[in-house]
């Protein structure tokens, strides 16, 4: 494996090169993250759903959400989140801060694109509809619960999320081989599922699905509005991840 120091000098190539990427090639990576994360929630909604006790639930939850995040590992695909790192190679002089924030920025929108694709497209074809209809309502219930988040409480657990994202993906690096890269990756992910903690891309995916769920299936849910969900929720995440993220880890 690699050492600790061996990761901090593939970064900062790495981190580099990912601000350098022309701006489709970079868009269409953030479209395919932001998907591949969405299919992580999506599969770990399906696993826990109805099941009993809780606590059970949730871990099985967390058993499944870390594929997405493989995904993005494995695949090449540009994560928000995971790109908070690109701080390291900016204190490092390699690129510059109008780099890093251009890469965050267009990557961010792309990742929102995919999101709330995946969401659209699983509510469209009724996956939803699994369980009687059971599936509608945890998804619904899961995006209200977001939006019920103080905005301080949302940014803690913002900051703590990301702390965990990118110990995932600064470790992955250690792996010399795609098994190491996903035994390395995925306890951490694991473990912010766990707690409970909030990370932007993935609610791009669930509080969309909610509203989407909600749509097609019927249910009341007059918080989830896209206004409500950029000020109570994606905002504060997103501030809080780039704490955990680039301030804290990076």
């Amino acid at each position: 494996m690699n050492t600790p120091a061996e990761i901090a000098r593939t970064y900062l190539v790495v981190g580099a090169a990912k601000t350098r990427m022309p701006f489709l090639k970079m868009f269409m990576l953030a479209v395919f993250a932001g998907m591949f994360i969405a299919f992580g929630a999506l599969g770990s909604t399906i696993a826990s759903c109805g099941v009993q006790p809780a606590a059970l639930g949730r871990l099985l939850s967390a058993a499944i959400f870390p594929i997405g995040l493989m995904m993005v590992v494995v695949a090449g695909a540009e994560l928000f989140t995971g790109n908070c790192l690109i701080l390291v190679p900016v204190l490092a002089r390699r690129t510059s801060v109008l780099s890093m924030l251009y890469n965050w920025l267009v990557v961010y929108i792309g990742n929102f694109i995919g999101g709330v694709l995946l969401a659209f497209l699983a509510a469209y074809s009724h996956i939803f509809s699994l369980y009687g209809d059971a599936l509608a309502q945890a998804t619904v219930s899961t995006a209200v619960a977001k939006l019920s988040l103080s905005f301080g409480d949302a940014f803690v657990r913002g900051i703590l999320c990301n702390v965990m994202v990118c110990v995932a993906v600064w470790v992955a690096f250690a792996a010399k081989d795609i098994a190491g890269k996903i035994s390395a990756l995925y306890l951490p992910v694991l473990l912010f599922v766990l707690c409970g903690f909030e990370h932007c891309v993935a609610n791009m995916y669930f509080v969309p699905a909610g509203m989407f769920a909600a749509l097609f299936h019927g249910i009341d849910a007059p918080v989830l509005t896209w206004g409500s969900f950029l000020l109570s929720n994606l905002v504060p995440v997103t501030l809080g991840n780039i704490v955990g993220g680039a301030a804290i880890v990076g």
